[in-house]
């Protein structure tokens, strides 16, 4: 049980960092078309995002890696419930990949204007997909106990699903606009924080909707007022949301956005609290729902994975630390010239 639970708080843990670091850097892709008018100012966002992307979506690779390792029976029944909805988050994540590798390539408008294009579809997809998977996986999949998915990707875009799937979309909007304000200045920078200020209303909007909404179509409040202690992560985010505004407004450039990544972390990891002790539940038989217990690995697999984890996390960690201090200068037109 030990080990089961350690790998179910490592598991959120990894989901809600991923979502942390790469939200930004999503929403700023989809925001592009909204943000920059001529080619100098889309160039300067995508050298805004283009030492960190690659290096944030390791987390996604090793959150997906944990899940197969760790708890191995969850893994197979998510990703074939959950099948195609994955598969466009991943062939929008390889087209946002190539463009950010082939826009330079040439000089011509209209080879940009495609890459732009591949860039906003490939960051706009997985920001509202992931919102929709993961309401639909709070509320619960239609699998049963064979683990046989009873649906298909309409039965997703069911009305939770898809308010989860917009309050995605506009806290990584806002997380984006905030990133660019903290990398940016002058004109820019200004237009970002007006942006993030009109999409902090949206998001406490659509976080209190969704929230409320949850109490009606999951379960997820259940573990709350069981254990009142884990409280904490929800106001922890609301507090830390609040917070972006109050910075905001006092013209910070960093903490708006740090507040604003610590929102998306616990916000993450309430929902993750919530579902505890299930991964994967079924709604059409709780029977049938996969836990952290009868899908785990063996407590051999799960201890020896917890020591590779303990060697290679800091490694990441300490490389991303190293990235993000070096890159952390504001991005200007004279940096475009190299």
């Amino acid at each position: 049980m030990f080990w089961q639970v350690i790998w179910f708080i490592l598991w959120g843990v990894l989901w809600a960092v991923y979502f942390m670091l790469d939200g930004f850097d999503l929403g700023l892709g989809t925001l592009m078309p909204f943000l920059s008018k001529e080619d100098t100012e889309r160039r300067i966002l995508y050298n805004a995002m283009g030492p960190f992307w690659d290096g944030n979506e390791v987390w996604l690779i090793t959150a997906g890696g944990a899940t197969f390792a760790a708890f191995p029976k969850t893994y197979a029944v998510m990703f074939s419930s959950l099948y195609s909805p994955l598969l466009l988050i991943l062939f929008a994540l390889i087209l946002r990949g190539v463009a950010f590798e082939y826009r330079s390539k040439l000089e011509g408008d209209g080879w940009k204007k495609i890459w732009d294009c591949c860039l906003f579809i490939g960051s706009f997809l997985p920001a509202l997909l992931f919102g929709v998977a993961f309401a639909n996986i709070f509320e619960g999949i239609p699998f049963d106990k064979a683990g046989m998915y009873h649906g298909n990707i309409l039965k997703l875009l069911n009305p939770y699903g898809l308010v989860g799937g917009i309050f995605f979309l506009l806290i990584f909007m806002m997380h984006g606009s905030l990133w660019l304000r903290f990398k940016t200045e002058g004109e820019l920078s200004e237009k970002a924080k007006s942006i993030a200020n009109k999409l902090w209303v949206l998001v406490l909007v659509f976080a209190l909707i969704f929230l409320i909404y949850s109490k009606f179509a999951t379960k997820l409040w259940d573990n709350y007022f069981n254990h009142p202690f884990l409280f904490i992560l929800p106001l922890i985010a609301v507090v830390s949301l609040i917070l972006v505004k109050v910075y905001l407004s006092k013209d910070e450039k960093f903490k708006p956005w740090l507040f604003s990544a610590l929102t998306i972390f616990f916000a993450t990891y309430w929902g993750v609290a919530g579902l505890f002790p299930d991964l994967f539940p079924s709604s059409i038989d709780p029977s049938a729902s996969l836990t952290i217990y009868n899908s785990s690995s063996t407590k051999l697999t799960l201890i020896i994975m917890t020591v590779v984890a303990l060697i290679f996390v800091p490694v990441v960690i300490g490389y991303q630390f190293w990235a993000y201090k070096k890159f952390s200068h504001v991005v200007t037109k004279e940096d475009l010239e190299y």
